[in-house]
């Protein structure tokens, strides 16, 4: 057989076919780069031209070369019926157990019907509000009828996520039997803490919450997120009339995007500059309370009070989880919602920076500018993104962790503190009504250095006070309390601690006794008991000793008077008040040196 390798093919034809090679894979080469720059281009025009800011980041083609350019970004908004949790109260509210007949308002006196809860075909259990019915079955969760009456038939529909939402459309409850004469809808943005009313429905608003009905299509910019009552939704129109009843949030959205919502970037703008009117569309639980059932046009009739009761057969909440725009995705994780974090960001809703890139102050993305908003990327220490100092103004100066891996601001002025200058000072606390990079962010708490227990306050300038005072800076008494160098516990007054035996309270700091008694309040007697105090006798010990010591004087007395010697005179020679002698020096026995003492006076003159 013959054979043929490569080595025998002539010089020249070799060359050839390599060169042909080198050519076309050159060829391919180009074709595949230029299909690639043009995908780009399309695909960064695609998601400026989408701008529902749905991508995180797209590839952008450069003179250097092909690089990420990053997109504030959120998830598709879905039916979040499928993942909400429901609980109903009072226990026990849910009829069937014990099982019970009732009827309907179209048919009050046909009652056949049955709920029973041991049997399946016949329950009507929570879940029945969020399953999905197929083949025209409709399904319903369903309350004990009004029995009890005149005693309320309430109930509470209860709705979490444990996931902060971002509503994107109305809010839909389907009743079945009638839609309640009254109830209201109310939302939480703490998980159910704290509540706050949504919505008011009533057939009468005026009278039952005392407010004046209003629609949705009436609010304007100005007030399009006032809390209202409508009675839209509660008046009896048939059992098999309109069933649903609204909160319109796409009503309220067209107040800004216009009929349709075709100008969604006004209203994301309006957004940005209204964060109240973003928190209103956002939530983390909703709860339904049921306070009266439908009656069929009439008043209640006692006579039959199985026909009134509250049945539900679907909750309907079109949302987005709320990502702060730095996701696009959000996922079950462990039974909960979770949003799929980029920019570097971590969290249930991208709420904070990922360790190691905290070179700046977390911030939520921008829808603006559009079409493709700010990520306000999450920035890593020494990077060239991370270098500048983020210090809402208080520092110019930043200085590198190394250990740490963060940037920390240096020397923070205005009475701030913290890594971006964020907190205040001890002694300081936060100005709410200023921006964080105002100067004048940090109040100083001012508390009374004696009545306060230190300068620190709360985060709304209150002081912590000693005992026994009061005030924002610890400056005032409680009653009970006088001040001296500090709030200091009355020693009387004229209630309690009164003054006793004739003392006089003397600005609730001591009382002012009378000569015959001491004590606190006066409460003991100066004298031992048993004894009778004999003041005369105290004050007439010293009597003698003051005559004698006239004795010396009077001579002197009678010298400096000159005329002593040719005219006897008396000269009188009076004693304080306490003692009641007077003494008198005769001129004549003057040259003897004697003193008479004359009988003591009765008054002092």
């Amino acid at each position: 057989m013959l054979s043929r390798d490569s080595s025998s093919m002539p010089t020249s034809l070799s060359s050839e076919i390599y060169a042909g090679t080198s050519l076309v894979s050159w060829l391919a080469l180009v074709m595949l780069a230029r299909a690639t720059f043009f995908l780009l281009v399309l695909l960064h025009m695609l998601v400026q031209v989408q701008g529902q800011y749905e991508l995180c980041k797209s590839l952008l083609a450069t003179d250097e070369g092909s690089v990420w350019e990053q997109h504030a970004c959120q998830p598709k908004a879905k039916s979040m019926k499928e993942f909400m949790r429901i609980r109903v109260e009072p226990p026990g509210i849910t009829c069937g157990n014990p099982p019970e007949r009732f009827c309907t308002l179209e048919n009050p006196y046909l009652c056949s019907d049955e709920c029973d809860a041991s049997n399946p075909d016949l329950a009507h259990p929570p879940q029945l509000m969020q399953d999905r019915e197929r083949g025209g079955l409709v399904t319903y969760w369903q309350t004990q009828t009004w029995r009890r009456y005149p005693e309320p038939l309430l109930a509470n529909i209860t709705l979490s996520w444990n996931k902060s939402l971002e509503l994107t459309d109305d809010i839909e409850i389907t009743f079945e039997y009638g839609r309640p004469t009254a109830m209201a809808l109310e939302k939480s943005l703490d998980y159910g803490h704290t509540w706050q009313p949504y919505q008011f429905y009533a057939d009468d608003c005026l009278e039952v919450f005392g407010m004046a009905p209003q629609r949705a299509r009436d609010l304007t910019a100005s007030n399009a997120t006032r809390v209202i009552c409508t009675e839209l939704y509660s008046r009896w129109v048939g059992a098999k009339g309109d069933k649903v009843v609204r909160f319109e949030a796409r009503t309220r959205f067209t107040i800004f995007a216009g009929h349709r919502l075709r100008d969604m970037d006004s209203l994301r703008a309006r957004f940005e500059s209204n964060k109240g009117l973003r928190d209103f569309f956002t939530l983390t639980d909703l709860r339904l309370r049921l306070l009266k059932p439908a009656l069929g046009g009439t008043y209640v009739q006692r006579d039959n009070l199985l026909k009134y009761f509250y049945a539900i057969s679907n909750i309907e909440v079109t949302a987005r989880c709320k990502c702060n725009l730095h996701a696009s995705q959000c996922v079950l994780v462990d039974g909960n919602l979770q949003c799929v974090c980029e920019h570097n960001t971590t969290g249930q809703d991208c709420q904070r920076c990922r360790k190691g890139f905290k070179a700046k102050i977390w911030k939520a993305g921008s829808y603006l500018p559009t079409p493709i908003g700010t990520p306000n990327t999450c920035a890593q220490a020494g990077t060239s993104s991370g270098s500048n100092c983020e210090c809402h103004g208080h520092s110019n100066r930043c200085s590198y962790i190394d250990y740490l891996n963060i940037v920390t601001c240096v020397s923070c002025k205005h009475n701030t503190r913290g890594q971006n200058c964020q907190h205040c000072r001890m002694g300081y606390y936060r100005n709410s009504s200023v921006e964080l990079d105002d100067e004048s962010v940090c109040v100083e708490c001012g508390c009374n250095q004696m009545g306060s227990l230190h300068d620190r306050c709360n985060g709304t300038g209150f002081c912590q006070c000693k005992e026994g005072t009061m005030g924002i800076k610890c400056d005032e008494c409680l009653p009970g309390y006088y001040w001296k160098q500090g709030c200091q516990p009355n020693v009387c007054d004229e209630e309690l601690l009164m003054c006793q035996n004739g003392g006089t309270c003397h600005q609730n700091q001591r009382c002012i006794c009378p000569h015959e008694f001491k004590g606190v309040l006066c409460q003991h007697s100066r004298c031992e008991s048993g004894k009778k105090c004999n003041h005369g006798d105290h004050n007439g010990a010293s009597v003698p000793a003051l005559s004698l010591a006239l004795l010396v004087l009077c001579p002197l007395l009678t010298l400096l008077l000159g005329s002593a010697v040719l005219r006897p005179e008396t000269v009188p020679v009076f004693l304080p008040p306490s003692h009641t002698s007077t003494h008198t020096c005769d001129g004549a026995l003057a040259i003897t040196l004697l003193c008479t003492l004359k009988e003591p006076r009765t008054s002092w003159t």
